[in-house]
């Protein structure tokens, strides 16, 4: 009986542990939203998590969304994993204003820190 608690306790544990594919992590991706080398500020930023391929244009297929500030960059903490960034905004320098988007995908390893810029087209 001991031995089935503690390997419980221990399964429960690894689980914990090894959090991976979430945001929270120790883990960072900073950046910026782009579209032609000018910053798309107040873009939101679509992820999916457990997946380097891109899932689609459907937004209710991700599983998390932040928006970049009013000067196009982010700071986002992960934990470690395979992730999908995919952003849309406008474009206002364009008249009239376009609707960009474009993703990427990113790796993540535990207390990494990368910077990224998702580039977006029209």
């Amino acid at each position: 009986m001991k031995s089935l608690l503690s390997l419980i306790i221990s399964v429960l544990f690894l689980l914990v542990a090894c959090k991976k594919n979430t945001v929270g992590g120790n883990a960072v991706v900073k950046g910026t939203v782009a579209h032609h080398s000018k910053s798309i500020a107040n873009a939101r930023v679509y992820v999916k998590y457990g997946t380097n391929d891109f899932p689609g244009a459907d937004t209710t297929k991700y599983d998390y969304t932040f928006m970049v500030d009013n000067t196009g960059t982010f700071s986002q903490n992960f934990f470690k994993g395979n992730y999908y960034l995919y952003a849309i905004g406008f474009d206002y320098s364009i008249v009239p204003p376009f609707t960009v988007k474009g993703g990427i995908p990113v790796t993540l390893r535990t207390n990494e820190e990368l910077d990224k810029t998702i580039a977006v087209t029209e």
